[in-house]
């Protein structure tokens, strides 16, 4: 299994995320799931906060197209992007359209 498939044209993401990392950035494959590293803590949200925001600007969509479906206090989460503008090279290497 890989850690993305896709539901019509919305990319879902099985993300391994890491709070209060010192830097904030997409790190690789963890197993099946896309490891994410942030600078934000696990609390009250402020770490599912900015995996939104790097996601909004790798993926090139709005925050709110940015949806998190599971995981919300877990470190594996489950991520829907939107009709994704633009995609990494990671993703772009294994999909073909």
């Amino acid at each position: 299994m890989t850690f993305y498939h896709w539901e019509n044209q919305d990319l879902i993401l099985s993300v391994h995320l890491q709070p209060r990392a010192s830097q904030t950035g997409i790190v690789g494959v963890y197993g099946d799931k896309l490891k994410v590293k942030v600078t934000a803590p696990p609390i009250e949200g402020q770490a599912n906060e900015e995996v939104c925001k790097l996601f909004s600007k790798t993926f090139g969509v709005a925050k709110s197209q940015v949806i998190l479906l599971r995981g919300e206090s877990s470190k594996n989460k489950l991520f829907r992007i939107q009709s994704p503008k633009k995609l990494p090279n990671f993703i772009v290497a294994l999909h073909t359209f």
